[in-house]
């Protein structure tokens, strides 16, 4: 290949097997991570509009299934059911305390299946621009094996090789850096969304405690 023929193409078509599975490599890593990162953006979209209306619901004492979309209706569930069994002698904290334990187990649950392939994002991220290195530097080295086999050192001989193995580290760092961008995006968005779960189960707690210590002790109907 010389210099009039450097393309992206013609780069890969020309570089060493080795770099070529390289750049194979970080091609689908960075394709695997962008599926990921669309896949996330539907589900936290999701998943923080149902803790929106969760903590709307409790908040207006509607304890129907209606009420509570999507994974926060396991959540309101679960504390509900807790709070047919209640203990004698038990204090309204302890009541309230026993509920939100219950709540916090389900939310965790959840939590975790919502993390499923983050950190797939975080490998990505770490990974990709030391595979990308490593394409580079077995490129270089093949291409000074292939100027000392020649005896040429011109600008022509050498750009085509130095081009082609430097591409492996632009390919790197391509997968790394929307990678790393939304393992942190996504990460932070998640904590967000389990402190409000958590806030919202607190309030729950709350509310089914005022139900049973509150005046006329009355217990939720049933879903």
């Amino acid at each position: 290949m010389n210099g009039a023929e450097i393309s992206l193409k013609n780069m890969f078509m020309h570089a060493d097997p080795l770099v070529q599975g390289v750049m194979v490599i970080l091609f689908l890593a960075s394709l695997a991570s962008w599926v990921v990162i669309f896949e996330k953006i539907v589900l936290l979209r999701r998943v923080g509009r149902d803790i929106r209306l969760f903590l709307m619901a409790v908040g207006r004492l509607n304890f129907s299934r209606q009420a509570f979309p999507g994974f926060t209706l396991s959540i309101a569930e679960a504390g509900i059911a807790e709070s047919r069994e209640r203990s004698e002698g038990e204090s309204r904290g302890d009541f309230r305390a026993r509920l939100e334990s219950v709540m916090r187990v389900v939310l965790a649950g959840h939590m975790n299946r919502f993390e499923d392939r983050v950190l797939f994002l975080a490998t990505v991220a770490a990974s990709s621009p030391f595979i990308g290195l490593f394409g580079t530097v077995w490129g270089i080295m093949h291409s000074f094996i292939g100027i000392a086999a020649t005896g040429e050192t011109t600008l022509a001989v050498v750009a085509p090789g130095i081009a082609e193995a430097l591409l492996a580290t632009a390919m790197g760092l391509a997968a790394a850096i929307p990678a790393v961008i939304a393992f942190n995006k996504i990460s932070n968005t998640h904590k967000k969304m389990a402190r409000e779960a958590l806030a919202a189960i607190s309030l729950l707690g709350n509310r089914l405690a005022g139900q049973y210590y509150g005046a006329g002790g009355v217990r939720p109907e049933r879903a």
